[in-house]
């Protein structure tokens, strides 16, 4: 059944835009704009396209500013490039290729996606945990990719999307709301995943055939693992967080939730790894044929991943096997013949008490680590990839003798990666030295720090090494490294902030002291 427009019936066959495309199949309504989403022929061309045309009244002054300002927005991001996205290929408006007796305000034409529709792909079941994180991951990298570039991608809807053939989501009808806005991408993400989980769209504006998700009496969407236990705690929360406003604890960018879902994904296929090496059932025949339970694993990165997990297994009980071996051999031979490692076994209250008159040896402890006299940095800065702020001016202040004086971040609503990944301080060393602790002495519990290596002053994070992490106490905390480390510039990362008695999130480092191997 076409859909009524102003001056006609869009409806297959009829032809749009100076009568170049033949309209094929309806693919959706975004009822907010008014926006009519179609597969159709390019006569010209030959080949398949996406439409999303913008129906109403040309004598409409304010439906026909909206839809110029969602035209302008198409053609700017027709110049941003990403396979998240369908590029767009042109777009027509009044008077450039739309006419005013087509009750069309205008069309925005992109490549045509392959792969199904996600509409169809949730009225099915609900996707597994996994794969739906890995399908979100696609669509975030180019809302971040986007976003970037300063582009709103206006996917807030799910009849948008499609799932191509390798399993990724694809902005298949792009042209964005006239107001919408780069948190609209950031919590379209969470809508999208919250999709995928439930079978259930959280944001308004949805279309009839997908149910919304409820919401509590306090208005708050009921998380997905209330819906679906098998959800993992990670992705439900994920999923809440990224869509509601205010409150601490919320997510607001792209980077954040790439993080958290690439965590969650690779947890979840461990689990399921396992769960499918444990749970394959074999029978063997008389004639030697095995039958199994399982269907055959197809996916050859999933069959490498099973055979490396099989392997490290087998070497890992081979290890064991051997170890407690050498530890038997020590025990019955004695010490003066053996050449394996040495096990204490410690006295219980059931076995003989020394001769009266003597002592039981004292515990060995394990000798500490030795380390030397303190070496001052040369010089000490804010470590920020790409961000400013945090105090530079005061930097020196956490390596100046002093604990007195401090260094202190900024001050954030929200704990870290949910803005940034971290924070922190590099240090410099006239000459290279061998360091093997860190003293941090800082004003509150909370933090976590890692000690990172560098090769120069200003490295990308991905260019530096963690050596050695830890997490503070309030006062005097020891950081040792895995192992003495090498270098001349080292930097105190910070991965978790503390917690004030506002709910806000600082940290302050009174002094630092590097200890170099004695």
């Amino acid at each position: 059944m076409g859909i009524r427009a102003q001056g006609g019936s869009l409806a297959p066959g009829r032809v749009v835009g100076d009568g170049r495309y033949r309209l094929l199949a309806q693919f959706g309504v975004d009822e907010r704009a008014a926006a009519h989403l179609w597969r159709a022929r390019d006569g010209q061309l030959k080949r398949d396209v996406a439409l999303t045309l913008l129906v109403g009244d040309p004598a409409d002054a304010e439906a026909a500013r909206l839809a110029r300002r969602t035209l302008e927005r198409a053609a700017h991001a027709s110049k941003f490039g990403h396979g998240g996205v369908a590029r767009v290929l042109d777009v027509l408006s009044l008077g450039s290729g739309v006419t005013s007796s087509e009750g069309l305000l205008g069309v925005v034409v992109a490549e045509w996606t392959k792969g199904s529709d996600l509409v169809d792909l949730v009225a099915q079941r609900p996707v597994a945990p996994a794969a739906a994180a890995r399908m979100v991951q696609a669509l975030a990298e180019a809302v971040d990719h986007a976003h970037q570039n300063g582009l709103v991608l206006g996917l807030d809807h799910p009849q948008r999307l499609r799932l191509t053939p390798d399993g990724a989501l694809k902005l298949a009808f792009p042209g964005p709301l006239p107001e919408a806005t780069l948190r609209d991408d950031v919590k379209a993400l969470g809508a999208v995943l919250y999709l995928l989980l439930t079978g259930r769209w959280a944001l308004p504006g949805g279309p009839a055939a997908i149910p919304a998700a409820p919401h509590a009496p306090t208005g708050r969407v009921i998380p997905p693992r209330s819906l679906v236990p098998t959800v993992p705690v990670e992705l439900s929360s994920l999923a809440v967080r990224t869509i509601e406003d205010g409150g601490h604890g919320g997510i607001r960018t792209s980077a954040a939730i790439l993080r958290v879902l690439d965590q969650v994904a690779e947890a979840e296929e461990r689990t399921q790894l396992i769960k499918a090496v444990g749970e394959e059932e074999a029978v063997a025949e008389s004639d030697g044929t095995v039958w199994t339970t399982k269907k055959p694993v197809k996916d050859v990165a999933r069959r490498k991943k099973l055979a490396f997990g099989v392997t490290v297994l087998v070497v890992a009980t081979v290890v064991i096997l051997a170890w407690g071996g050498m530890m038997l051999i020590n025990l019955f031979q004695g010490e003066s013949k053996s050449s394996g490692p040495k096990m204490n076994v410690a006295a219980s209250s059931s076995q003989v008490a020394p001769p009266p008159g003597e002592q039981p040896p004292p515990a060995q402890k394990p000798p500490a680590p030795a380390v030397g006299a303190a070496v001052k940095p040369s010089a000490v800065a804010v470590y920020n990839p790409g961000s400013k702020g945090d105090s530079p001016g005061k930097a020196r202040n956490a390596t100046d003798g002093d604990a007195v004086t401090s260094w202190k971040t900024d001050q954030y609503d929200e704990q870290f990666p949910v803005l940034k990944d971290g924070v922190g301080l590099v240090v410099t060393f006239k000459d290279p030295i061998n360091l093997s602790q860190v003293k941090i002495d800082a004003a509150r519990a909370g933090s976590k720090v890692e000690i990172r290596s560098a090769d120069k002053k200003n490295p990308k994070l991905d260019e530096t090494k963690v050596v050695g992490s830890g997490d503070l106490a309030a006062g005097e905390s020891t950081v040792a490294l895995q192992q003495p480390q090498q270098g001349q510039y080292f930097i105190i990362w910070i991965t978790q902030l503390g917690e004030d008695d506002k709910g806000k999130f600082i940290t302050e480092l009174k002094e630092l002291t590097f200890l170099p191997a004695g």
